[in-house]
């Protein structure tokens, strides 16, 4: 029996991965899902890795990780401090070593549709963020999702705060673990031409791609267990 740790993407959380979860349960698989401290200004990269692997605490090696859009930066940490046997990247933000996330957007222009600023709020006090267009939202993050599920997920966004943006990616080099990075082919968040390309430029990952947007993981959960599966 695999363990699968599954890590939600910005402003989402641990009820993101429900459907995957569930089909992961029928196929007789252990599932840890964390709600990641993601409204705390002080939790880093670093805070959320130190919760995936508490969480992991009593799991043997047999672990796939996964990380879905802002997730990507968070499973490499986990595979730095404890064994792993697979990290799944799935419409993942890919670390540049020794940058931060806020140093990519800059310059890494082709990574993000750069449409989505417009949707989110100023920061607030705790320079945490919010949707505040929730058209802009569904186009990013649930264009094929069906419109129940749409509006429950933006209805569930939750703030993000900035500090895991602003410090520099913490190691050294990535972890020597078998990757797979998963493209959508119409995803409207990250582009997919950028993500075929860093992921094996920088992680020389296995490419799988699956028709849809953003976050397959809401609605084509059954494909995204195929691909988890089949690691």
């Amino acid at each position: 029996m695999t363990t699968f740790a599954l890590v939600h993407g910005g402003w989402l959380g641990a009820w993101s991965w429900d459907e995957v979860a569930a089909l992961l349960r029928q196929a007789q698989h252990h599932v840890i899902a964390v709600d990641l401290p993601i409204d705390d200004p002080t939790a880093s990269f670093a805070t959320y890795a130190d919760e995936v692997c508490q969480a992991l605490g009593g799991c043997d090696d047999d672990v796939v990780v996964v990380g879905h859009s802002l997730g990507g930066h968070t499973i490499p940490l986990v595979a730095a401090r404890r064994p792993v046997r697979h990290l799944v990247y799935l419409c993942a933000l890919l670390p540049d070593i020794g940058r931060s996330l806020a140093d990519q957007v800059a310059t890494e222009t082709d990574m993000l549709n750069p449409v989505w600023l417009s949707g989110l709020s100023e920061p607030d006090d705790q320079l945490r963020t919010r949707w505040v267009d929730r058209d802009i939202a569904r186009t990013l993050i649930c264009a094929d999702c069906d419109d129940a599920t749409a509006e429950a997920v933006l209805d569930r966004l939750r703030p993000q705060a900035a500090l895991p943006n602003v410090a520099p990616f913490s190691l050294a080099e990535f972890p020597d673990v078998e990757c797979t990075y998963v493209v959508c082919t119409e995803d409207q968040f990250v582009q997919p031409d950028w993500s075929r390309r860093v992921a094996r430029e920088r992680l020389g990952a296995q490419i799988v791609e699956l028709p849809g947007g953003h976050s397959p993981l809401l609605s084509r959960p059954a494909a995204v267990v195929d691909v988890l599966l089949s690691r």
